[in-house]
């Protein structure tokens, strides 16, 4: 996927996998995660909550630390109790 980017001008990779992100930034290439696929998402109105989005994630296996989640819904305006 690495090689694909570099041959694609304008490509952006969609990665997670901490490894995998450190190779993407020292070749300079462009990256998202998950999270900021999902925030991405909110902004532009084509989900309208967050939330239920990470707990499907988390059901699947996504492994999310609480720190994180709460941050990632401060970022979309949303708070847990929702």
């Amino acid at each position: 996927m690495l090689l694909l980017a570099l041959e694609t001008p304008g490509a952006v990779v969609v990665l997670d996998d901490a490894r995998a992100r450190r190779v993407a930034e020292l070749r300079r290439i462009p990256l998202i995660g998950t999270l900021g696929l999902l925030l991405n998402a909110k902004r532009a109105g084509s989900i309208s909550t967050l939330k239920p989005c990470l707990n499907e994630l988390q059901v699947r296996g996504f492994r999310l630390a609480a720190q994180t989640r709460a941050a990632v819904l401060k970022l979309a305006g949303e708070h847990e109790e929702e």
